[in-house]
């Protein structure tokens, strides 16, 4: 009996130190695809080309307490006074006698006025002679 029991004791002991290789196993797996979905990311970054004086939209995060989902999340547009060297910048209003503010860069985007939608050709479709 005392053979039996040291004998489960060791399998046990090899069970929990297989279960601990694949832990370490699984652990290093996902930080191996971490670091291969961090660097395709980095890859594919646009950078943004920001000046000053440029007019942009900026994110409105807060929209989520008001209703309709249709609504645009992006509010503006700006005008751009300065650019910070961490990344901020500085807007200000459409009116020059409204205060200016600061913002992360990131919640920016280039403001394009003048895009037009403009129609395509129209290809009328013919119906086939019905029976």
């Amino acid at each position: 009996m005392n053979l039996n029991i040291e004998s489960g004791a060791e399998e046990r002991g090899m069970q929990l130190q297989e279960l601990e290789e694949l832990r370490l196993d699984a652990y290093d797996l996902a930080m191996w695809y971490k670091e291969k979905t961090r660097m395709w990311h980095d890859k594919n970054l646009r950078k943004k080309e920001l000046k000053v004086g440029q007019r942009v939209l900026l994110f409105q995060s807060r929209l989520k307490l008001m209703p309709g989902k249709l609504r645009s999340r992006w509010i503006g547009p700006y005008t751009i006074v300065a650019i910070r060297a961490n990344g901020a910048v500085e807007l200000q209003g459409s009116d020059p006698d409204s205060p200016s503010f600061m913002v992360n860069g990131h919640k920016v985007k280039p403001y394009r006025n003048g895009m037009e939608a403009s129609v395509v050709d129209d290809i009328a479709l013919l119906m086939p002679n019905s029976r």
